[in-house]
C-alpha cells in the first residue's frame, strides 16, 4: 500500500509539471507558427519564381544541355541534417526546462515570480476545473454533507501548507533542481509526498464513512490526483541563482 502511494505521488507531480510544460511548448509552437504565416503568399511565391529564373543551375536542367552544366558546375547541395539521438534529446531538453523554470541571470525572486506564476496557474487551469468537478461528482455520489466538504477542505488546506514547506526545502537544499537531472532527488521527493498522502487519507477516514470512502473508490475518484493538481505550486519559493 505505502509502495503504490508513492507510485501515485509521482505519476500526479510529474502530471501537474506537464500540463505547465505542455502549456508553454505549446504556446511557443503557437508563436513560431504565426511568425511562418504573416504576410501573403503571393509576395513569397514572386520570390521563389524570380529566383528561380536566374538560377544557372535551373537553366541548366531546362535543357541547355551538358555544356551548360559544366559551365556552371556542379549544383550546390545542402549539408545532412544529424539526427538528434535520445540522449542529446533529453540534455536539450534539460537545457530548456533550465532556461524556463531556473532563475535568469541576475532575475531577483519578484521578477522570477511574474515570469513563472502565470504559467502555473494557466497550465494548471483546466486539470484543476477537471478535478474539481470530478469531486463534486464523487461527493454527491457519496452524498458527502456541505459540513463534511468543509471539514475535508480544511484537511486539504494543512496539507497544502505541510507540502510547500516541504518542497521549498527541497528546493533550497538543491534535492530538487531546474539545472540539473535529479532522479534520486525526485523518488526521494516522491517518497516524503506519498507519506504525507497517506497521513491526508488518514484524516479523511475521520471525516467520511467508511461506506462514503467507499463509494469515493469505487467512483473512480483519487485523493491523490486531486490534491496534486490543487496544491497551490505557483507559491513555491524561487529556485537559488545557477551556480557558476
Amino acid at each position: 500500500m505505502a509502495r503504490a502511494t508513492q507510485v501515485l505521488a509521482v505519476t500526479t507531480v510529474v502530471a501537474a509539471a506537464t500540463a505547465v510544460w505542455l502549456f508553454v511548448d505549446n504556446r511557443s509552437l503557437r508563436a513560431q507558427l504565426a511568425d511562418h504565416a504573416t504576410g501573403s503568399a503571393a509576395p513569397v511565391a514572386a520570390k521563389v519564381a524570380d529566383a528561380t529564373a536566374v538560377d544557372p543551375w535551373t537553366q541548366a536542367q531546362r535543357g541547355a544541355g551538358s555544356g551548360s552544366a559544366k559551365m556552371h558546375g556542379t549544383a550546390p547541395t545542402l549539408p545532412d541534417t544529424k539526427e538528434e539521438s535520445r540522449l542529446e534529446r533529453r540534455q536539450r531538453r534539460q537545457l530548456e526546462f533550465a532556461a524556463m523554470f531556473g532563475r535568469g541571470s541576475g532575475e531577483t525572486p519578484d521578477e522570477y515570480r511574474a515570469r513563472i506564476v502565470p504559467l502555473i496557474k494557466t497550465g494548471l487551469a483546466i486539470p484543476r476545473a477537471h478535478v474539481e468537478e470530478l469531486r463534486k461528482e464523487a461527493e454527491a455520489a457519496a452524498h458527502v454533507t456541505a459540513e463534511q466538504s468543509k471539514k475535508l477542505d480544511a484537511a486539504f488546506d494543512k496539507a497544502y501548507s505541510n507540502v510547500l514547506d516541504y518542497a521549498n526545502k527541497e528546493i533550497a537544499d538543491g534535492t530538487l533542481s531546474p539545472y540539473e537531472r535529479n532522479v534520486s532527488g525526485m523518488l526521494e521527493f516522491a517518497g516524503g509526498l506519498g507519506t504525507m498522502l497517506g497521513e491526508v487519507n488518514a484524516q479523511i477516514g475521520t471525516v467520511l464513512t467508511p461506506d462514503q470512502v467507499k463509494t469515493l473508490g469505487d467512483s473512480g475518484f483519487e485523493w491523490g490526483e486531486y490534491l496534486a493538481v490543487e496544491a497551490p505550486w505557483e507559491n513555491l519559493e524561487p529556485p537559488p541563482p545557477p551556480k557558476h
